[in-house]
């Protein structure tokens, strides 16, 4: 189902010209103005939320639930590969991971729910800056806690959307659960002795070291890790060493351990540090060990799985996943102002779609009155009184949510680092286009 929307033109121009002119974590600030210049009449607007953020007040005709809407704001570090007239102008800076669609989406909603207020509550609209997060960075979703804009605040539902190439266009997938995994980045910095490579015995050689060390680590947490549990482990970066005729002094290598099960994240992060020590101590090394943005998992909450499955299929396709993938989000943190719930929008159409963080990554533009239509129709309900009470909001899905009406059973995402451009996918029904891995 492709929702028709009164309005999408615009939109999708709004959509191009974001995507035109993408701007990295902490930087946007153009992208910022040209949202605050379309919300501006139509909503108390607040600029400069954790530094680069906006978030928009939109009043009912009477007091009411509260409802936070979440769209982040910055592009990715990758080159645009695409050759379409609203391509990014900004070399090696591309919105590859679909956060113009976004916040194109959440724009157009508040747009709707301007021109027609609910009966009573408040939306309350966030842009959010630098979710993408380089190692070691803070988060934005961290900064817009620690934001006075939203301090102390508590919402009845906190709300958002990813772009998901896996999913056909007019879709939108409900995870039973579990919506993004954990992440825990990590940097092992291997030290050594320099010396002349003509006499290797003078030296310790860090790079020799640090390449024990990723052997060992892939095949220890493979061997850690039991059948059944969802695990994704990547060594990402590899930096070391002067010189071709120097033995190494220093080496050092990034990368992810994401993980479902805080039991199994728990025991993994214990085998990944204690296998580079040891390795780096048999080899006469030092080594510094560091953990850094340690994101938990989006978690969406029982009450708002079961209300979407109740509403959205009257509007777009609903598709239930069962899978849960191993990206990440720091819209987990948004869960700590409320019951939260994390939808995939199905963007590919009829020619496939390229994976995410891929500077050939695009959407079919249909997705965009979908994404409006499904987060619309989801405000409305929660502002209504539709939703169940706050005190069942901490419990799992139940996976009879699958049976309502207009549900698809899904799999999900395969099973995803960054990293990993390759391999199968599983469609979502005859209309679905494969595409490769995801990756927030």
């Amino acid at each position: 189902m492709v929702q028709a929307y009164e309005g999408v033109d615009d939109l999708v121009r709004l959509r191009r010209q974001l995507h035109q002119h993408p701007e990295l974590r902490f930087t946007e600030q153009q992208t910022a103005a040209v949202l605050a210049g379309r919300l501006a009449p139509i909503a108390r607007v607040r600029s400069g939320v954790a530094g680069t953020g906006l978030v928009a007040e939109i009043e009912g005709r009477a007091p009411g639930p509260s409802v936070l809407l979440r769209a982040d704001m910055d592009a990715y570090p990758v080159q645009d590969a695409k050759e379409v007239p609203w391509a990014s102008g900004n070399p090696g800076v591309c919105h590859a991971c679909g956060h113009d669609v976004h916040m194109t989406v959440v724009a157009g909603v508040a747009a709707r729910l301007a021109a027609d207020p609910p009966e009573r509550g408040t939306v309350t609209v966030l842009f959010q800056p630098a979710e993408e997060i380089p190692f070691g960075e803070d988060s934005g979703a961290a900064a817009v806690l620690a934001d006075d804009a939203l301090r102390g605040r508590r919402f009845d539902a906190v709300l958002g959307l990813h772009c998901w190439p896996d999913l056909p266009v007019g879709a939108v997938g409900v995870d039973r659960e579990t919506a993004m995994a954990a992440k825990d980045a990590f940097r092992v910095e291997v030290l050594g002795r320099a010396a002349h490579a003509a006499t290797p015995a003078l030296g310790r050689d860090a790079i020799l070291g640090l390449a024990g060390i990723v052997n060992l680590l892939h095949a220890g947490v493979a061997r850690s890790r039991n059948p059944h549990e969802l695990v994704a482990f990547n060594i990402g970066t590899i930096a070391g060493g002067a010189s071709q005729s120097q033995v190494a002094e220093r080496a050092e290598a990034t990368g992810t351990l994401r993980t479902h099960d805080e039991g199994t994240r728990a025991r993994l992060k214990e085998v990944v540090e204690r296998i580079a020590r040891q390795q780096a101590a048999a080899l006469d090394l030092g080594l510094r060990f560091t953990w850094a943005n340690e994101m938990p998992p989006v978690r969406n909450a029982a009450p708002l799985v079961a209300l979407a499955h109740a509403e959205l299929p009257a509007v777009v396709d609903v598709v239930d996943l069962t899978e849960p993938p191993l990206t990440t989000d720091d819209f987990a943190l948004l869960g700590a102002l409320g019951p939260s719930l994390y939808v995939k929008l199905g963007v590919t159409g009829d020619r496939g779609g390229a994976p995410l963080h891929s500077g050939a990554f695009d959407v079919d533009e249909r997705c965009i009155g979908a994404g409006v239509a499904a987060l619309d129709r989801l405000t409305r309900a929660v502002l209504a009184g539709r939703l169940a009470g706050p005190e069942a909001a901490d419990g799992p899905a139940r996976p009879e949510a699958a049976d309502a009406p207009g549900a698809r059973e899904f799999p999900g995402a395969r099973r995803a680092t960054d990293a990993d451009p390759g391999g199968p996918t599983v469609a979502a029904g005859p209309a679905a286009a494969a595409s490769g891995a995801v990756g927030a």
